[in-house]
């Protein structure tokens, strides 16, 4: 069976002591409260290496927003794949719709620190998903299918296990607005496919593929009970402990 997987995105929220302060929290609830679904606070880089003692029990896990596209050397303000290792971290996000828009990374570059990623020893959430206007030209799938050829299918396949897959319509993030657990299901449906095409059923089946996109506890129940939805990638309702260890609990 396929692994459950619900991550806490913290986008740039929390302070230092603030941010261990609640992962204290998180990994407190967690202990006393095992969850049938793998818990990753996604943090800031500040947070990393501090959180990853507050989360040594292994009841959470823990992972980074981002990582630089270089090994070494000199990028002043980036930080590297095997540096956010180096922490404790045991995964990153890449190609967040928000990187895709604000600093314009293209798929190339994302393909880039995927495989950087892996080879540090990450495991990757590797984003995808459409903005309002090619859901309402129905590009949607055409979207996604190439943002996932481009950005993961010159992996070999012992590599492609290390990969999560978030799909996010960019259109229901922060909007208030949410995909139907019906749409949800559809474009997972059809993510799932795509792998199964390039690398066999038997990888597909084992994907894990993350909704990220409005998901609270009002609906996160509803969104989980579709069979191709594995968990969630939570923005804003990660920074509520009440919130975030009910959408984990949904699972």
């Amino acid at each position: 069976m396929r692994k459950k997987i619900v991550a806490g995105n913290w986008k740039m929220n929390m302070e230092l002591a603030d941010g261990l302060k609640f992962a204290e929290a998180i990994d407190t609830y967690f202990k006393s409260k095992p969850s049938r679904a793998e818990v990753i606070l996604c943090t800031p880089f500040i947070h990393l290496a501090g959180a990853s003692e507050i989360l040594k029990s292994g009841k959470v896990c823990l992972g980074a927003q981002n990582c630089s596209s270089e090994t070494s050397g000199a990028y002043t303000g980036e930080v590297s794949a095997a540096m956010i290792k180096s922490t404790g971290a045991q995964y990153v996000i890449i190609g967040h719709s928000e990187r895709r828009s604000y600093y314009h990374e293209d798929d190339k570059l994302l393909n880039k620190k995927t495989i950087l990623a892996i080879a540090s020893g990450l495991k990757v959430i590797f984003c995808c998903g459409e903005v309002q206007k090619e859901r309402e030209s129905e590009k949607h799938f055409e979207v996604v299918r190439k943002q996932i050829g481009d950005g993961l299918f010159n992996l070999p396949p012992d590599e492609f296990k290390n990969i999560v897959i978030a799909y996010e319509p960019v259109w229901a993030i922060g909007t208030g607005l949410t995909a139907t657990p019906d749409q949800a299901q559809e474009i997972h449906n059809f993510i799932r496919g795509l792998i199964s095409d390039k690398y066999g059923k038997e990888i597909a089946e084992d994907l894990t593929i993350l909704y990220g996109g409005s998901c609270k506890p009002s609906n996160a129940i509803e969104i989980f009970s579709k069979p191709d939805v594995d968990g969630g990638l939570i923005g804003g309702a990660s920074l509520k402990k009440e919130d975030f260890t009910a959408i984990v609990e949904a699972i």
